[in-house]
């Protein structure tokens, strides 16, 4: 067997996860179809190149080795076809990608202004690893990506990227009926007792952080339940469990969303793009689209809009 393409993507995609169950989702195989592949390539390489941990698996220093020429290889193989698909005249077209924030809905507008006569599209995704991964394989230009503090994704060539908003919190949704609703702050220690829902995007670290979070609080959260966002929202309504969520969406009908007391989860936004895809002009103009809609739903969930007002140093550059 000859390593290919398919072999370096493969082994880019545990290393970037930490996972072999996610790497598999991402390259379209099964775990033990991923698994077998594995093995065959680390005979054909001379040796192991992942370690079980216990977060995952870890490149071992041959693995290290690998995947460092790996990522040079893929990135003149997707430089390659950018530059045959731009030269074909898809030029009028932009196909973005976007963490689940409030802006969404302003974002195809925004950008769209910003870039008059350019076809958008847009996919919504949950996960910042997922979304970098699109980028990296040349099935998105450009990008708005949330990253956790302490926790980076990886961009490789030619994918650059411009932080957007530096620092923003994480804030904690609980059912109206709460008797914490009423606290203008919250305490993460006194969410101890709580059943808790599992945050989106569990590969880019937030899962992870909670955890953390909760540990250096004094306790372990018990996380019950697994739900995509708008899923969560009637677990949280019916007081089953409480659960971290993006600050600048509105609080749905019948929860209540509030700050942490002493920001004990932090994150931070960036504007990641193809370089091989986009002029630096446009990437500027796509940067002021997305500020444009983020700031345009500051103000829809009030307590972060007073959030943002009082911390004019994380506002967009532009």
């Amino acid at each position: 067997m000859d390593l290919d393409i398919r072999h370096l993507r493969m082994i880019c995609a545990i290393a970037e996860s930490g996972s072999l169950t996610r790497a598999a989702a991402q390259v379209g195989l099964s775990q033990p179809a991923m698994t077998n592949l594995l093995r065959r390539v680390e005979s054909l390489v001379g040796g192991a190149l992942f370690v079980r941990s216990r977060s995952g698996v870890e490149p071992t220093p041959l693995g290290d080795q690998v995947i460092a020429r790996a990522r040079i290889v893929l990135s003149e193989v997707d430089t390659l076809f950018g530059d045959l698909r731009g030269a074909s005249g898809a030029a009028g077209s932009l196909r973005l990608g976007s963490v689940h924030v409030a802006c969404v809905g302003s974002i195809v507008n925004r950008v769209g202004d910003a870039l008059p006569g350019r076809e958008i599209s847009l996919r919504i995704e949950p996960s910042a690893v997922l979304l970098a991964e699109a980028l990296t394989h040349g099935r998105l230009d450009a990008a708005l990506l949330g990253v956790i503090e302490g926790f980076d994704v990886m961009l490789a060539a030619p994918v650059v990227s411009r932080t957007l908003v530096p620092r923003y919190p994480i804030f904690v949704a609980l059912s109206a009926a709460h008797p914490l609703s009423g606290n203008e702050e919250i305490r993460l220690a006194d969410l101890k007792d709580e059943s808790w829902i599992s945050p989106p995007g569990a590969d880019d670290g937030s899962l992870a952080a909670l955890r953390a979070s909760c540990r250096a609080a004094g306790f372990e959260p018990d996380i019950r339940f697994e739900a995509p966002s708008g899923a969560a929202r009637p677990l949280v309504a019916d007081g089953h469990g409480v659960r971290l969520v993006d600050p600048s969406w509105p609080a749905p009908d019948g929860t209540v969303v509030r700050p942490l007391a002493g920001e004990p989860q932090v994150a931070r936004l960036l504007v990641a793009w193809r370089r091989d895809r986009l002029s630096d002009a446009t990437a500027g103009a796509i940067y002021r689209g997305l500020a444009a809609a983020f700031t345009d739903h500051v103000d829809d969930n009030p307590v972060f809009g007073r959030w943002w007002d009082a911390h004019p140093e994380v506002h967009p550059l532009l």
